[in-house]
């Protein structure tokens, strides 16, 4: 999305960004998308034209909240990628924190579900203030303010600012339980992007911007599946970075699984029409559809008798660290990922 299709030098295609293309480079250039000026743009490769569009039918639109929730097929496709090794992204909002499904992405991470951690600060902070105090935002489980709790989340930030890092405060035994506790333990990497408006930030939150767009691509880019849950910006801006599809080991195309869910319609439209057609969304608040979802993957993965401390894992990228990946590494992506 908003790349140039680059020629490189080995006769490969790549999608890089306006401000990676340099003087010299091969770029595919035309106006017309029906293959007249060499471009040709097939946006419905994998729905079929038998529709008549014509006819009247309820329930046509892309994102409802009266629709029903497959959640099985979603558990389905989502243990299908824990058993071949896929590499699912989870981009995450701090709504997922403070509606308390804390717990259940917890789980998710813990038993392999979880290639790669997208977020901001705040969503690291919350549910670090979680594991040290009990709150989110100064609010318990219960749902009720705490006394002094204005500040308990800026006590988090200093105590791990203090440590020196997330994984030192969880060697240290500040953090010993939620989401970032289990992304170190189990060596997810996680990638927290700041903002303008970040508080503290944490000492892994990335400030710097293209820094941070391109530390989220390192793992955009090796994605075969993504479930974005309660980010408006962070699910759009990471629906920018992923391939469309994704090549199976013997050669089949199939478009790259994509959830978007939030509590509103809104969000979940945007960002199909910001050019992430594949995604399906599911309008709901956060608590409610990583519970269900998690009963229905226990579920499939007791009906497939599948271990999750034994299945097939890929090596994760080095956590939150943007310098060791190269420039082309980050800042292009093939047309198509392949799952290797």
């Amino acid at each position: 999305m908003d790349s140039a299709i680059v020629l490189a030098p080995d006769g490969a295609l790549y999608a890089r960004e306006g401000r990676r293309v340099m003087a010299g480079d091969k770029v595919a250039v035309g106006f017309s998308e029906d293959g007249s000026e060499g471009i040709f743009v097939h946006a419905r490769a994998f729905v079929g034209d038998d529709e008549d569009e014509s006819e009247f039918k309820f329930m046509t639109s892309a994102v409802s909240r009266e629709k029903p929730i497959d959640y099985s097929l979603m558990a389905k496709l989502l243990v299908d990628e824990h058993v071949r090794g896929g590499y699912v992204i989870w981009v995450t909002g701090p709504a997922l924190v403070h509606s308390r499904a804390r717990a259940d992405m917890t789980w998710f991470v813990r038993n392999g579900f979880v290639g790669a951690l997208l977020a901001g600060n705040a969503v690291a902070v919350h549910d670090i203030e979680t594991s040290m105090f009990g709150t989110s935002l100064g609010v318990n489980n219960s749902g009720h303010a705490s006394a002094g709790g204005h500040g308990l989340h800026m006590r988090a930030i200093n105590a791990v600012r203090g440590a020196g890092s997330i994984a030192a405060a969880v060697d240290q035994g500040i953090i010993t339980s939620g989401i970032m506790h289990a992304c170190v333990q189990q060596q997810v990497p996680f990638v927290l992007c700041g903002s303008i408006r970040d508080d503290g930030p944490l000492p892994d939150a990335i400030t710097d911007v293209l820094r941070a767009q391109d530390t989220m691509r390192g793992h955009a880019k090796r994605a075969t599946m993504a479930i974005m849950i309660a980010t408006a910006l962070h699910a759009i801006a990471t629906g920018n970075m992923l391939p469309v599809f994704v090549m199976e080991e013997e050669g089949n195309l199939r478009e790259l699984t994509t959830i978007c869910v939030d509590s509103s319609e809104f969000v979940v439209s945007k960002l199909k029409d910001r050019g992430t057609h594949q995604a399906f969304g599911v309008v709901t608040n956060a608590q409610d559809f990583l519970h269900i979802l998690r009963l229905f993957v226990e579920r499939e993965l007791e009906a497939r008798g599948v271990d999750t401390l034994h299945a097939t894992r890929r090596t994760p990228l080095a956590m939150h660290d943007a310098s060791p990946h190269s420039e082309t590494s980050v800042s292009e992506s093939p047309a198509i990922q392949k799952l290797s």
